[in-house]
């Protein structure tokens, strides 16, 4: 599911199962992160995916790229791999108004 900004952050403070996913490549998350995200490389291809098979299906992911279109994608993979909650945030972490670690 697709969220602006401003429902993207709205949902995630009300929500006590979440997890931030950061889905860039480890040189762009060195230009700084949104706080608490992990870090998993969509471009890591297989790698990408069986990390994603280790992360805990209940949980709620709110995932997000430079721009929100990798990040879109790496929604779609995990709904395919069992994960039924992933909103991705819209515009990414370039339209992102928040503090950045």
């Amino acid at each position: 599911m697709n969220l602006t900004q401003e429902d993207w952050v709205s949902q995630l403070e009300a929500d006590d199962n979440s997890v931030i996913l950061d889905v860039r490549t480890e040189a762009e998350c060195d230009e700084g992160m949104i706080a608490n995200a992990i870090n998993i490389d969509i471009y890591e291809g297989q790698g990408f995916v069986s990390k994603i098979e280790d992360l805990d299906k209940s949980k709620n992911y709110y995932v997000y790229c430079r721009s929100g279109a990798r990040s879109a994608k790496a929604c779609e993979v995990m709904n395919s791999l069992g994960i039924e909650n992933t909103y991705n945030l819209l515009g990414g972490i370039l339209e992102w108004d928040g503090e950045v670690v």
